[in-house]
């Protein structure tokens, strides 16, 4: 068992002993690894073959094995390292903790969105991206994305999300009008602009996290460990209301073998939701 800690409360420390890590990965080829695994499974509804990762009730489970693998290999690397979660409800804004030269670096310059700061920095050395949206080997980012402003989620987006019974309705894709699933991935529920909590988060950050390759800015774990958490307290606020769908959908509905039901094993592990409902036997979050 171990911890994951909200990134306000790590010591320098730990910020180093995990900047290491995640520099050491990429070093390695292994981190690459991970950004060509989330591009794979970027399937959206107008695609075709199933979706396990995004716009589909295994939003959430897809994401929690996904996150474990990495923080597996960073503790391969590190055992001491785990994943910190950003509460973007509160650190908010381009001064917040996370952004410091010491850790995730800031903002992209004006022009070319360059990150200039940081350990992450292309002009460091370190960081070059190979499976971007763009052919930039460098790191990018937009933040609030002033040529048309986007604004981070606030307590009152994610607790009405929070508030739903619900998990997920059909048509269990992008257009879902009700569920906590996709009121917090965050594709149009209730929101004229079209986004919100989790897409909105990518959004604002912009740059290299407003794609597919979203993991290529480190700052997509604590974001997603966010995300895990939320779902965590969405399972305590409602202890009887479980994953949907239950059972594989019936032969007559479209989206029958596009996504997966409670035990349907989801690629690429071979892995079912029903076994990633519970995570207090490997990790909490403080």
């Amino acid at each position: 068992m171990y911890s994951r800690k909200n990134q306000r409360d790590l010591t320098r420390t730990e910020k180093k002993r995990l900047v290491d890590a995640i520099l050491e990965l990429k070093r390695s080829g292994r981190y690459d690894d991970f950004v060509t695994l989330h591009r794979q499974y970027y399937v959206t509804d107008g695609d075709v073959g199933p979706r396990a990762a995004h716009m589909a009730p295994s939003f959430f489970p897809w994401h929690r094995r996904y996150l474990l693998e990495f923080e597996q290999a960073l503790q391969a690397v590190d055992s001491q390292v785990s994943v910190p979660y950003w509460d973007w409800t509160r650190d908010d804004t381009p001064s917040a903790s996370l952004w410091a030269e010491d850790f995730l670096g800031g903002n992209g310059r004006p022009g070319d969105r360059q990150v200039m700061t940081g350990p992450f920095a292309y002009r460091q050395g370190n960081w070059r991206i190979r499976a971007g949206a763009t052919a930039d080997p460098f790191l990018r980012r937009n933040f609030g994305r002033p040529s048309a402003p986007v604004t981070l989620p606030g307590a009152a987006d994610v607790d009405r999300a929070l508030s739903d019974p619900v998990y997920d309705a059909a048509p269990w894709n992008s257009v879902s009008t009700t569920g906590f699933r996709n009121r917090i991935e965050g594709w149009a529920i209730g929101e004229s602009r079209g986004v919100a909590n989790h897409n909105q988060v990518h959004r604002w950050i912009g740059g290299s996290m407003a794609g597919a390759a979203s993991p290529d800015d480190p700052v997509f774990w604590l974001h997603h460990a966010f995300i895990d958490l939320l779902w965590t307290r969405w399972q305590k606020a409602h202890p009887s209301s479980r994953y949907l769908p239950a059972r594989v959908l019936p032969a007559d509905d479209p989206q029958r073998d596009r996504v997966f039901a409670l035990d349907q094993p989801m690629p690429p592990w071979n892995v079912a939701p029903s076994q990633l409902m519970d995570h207090s036997r490997l990790y909490r979050y403080v």
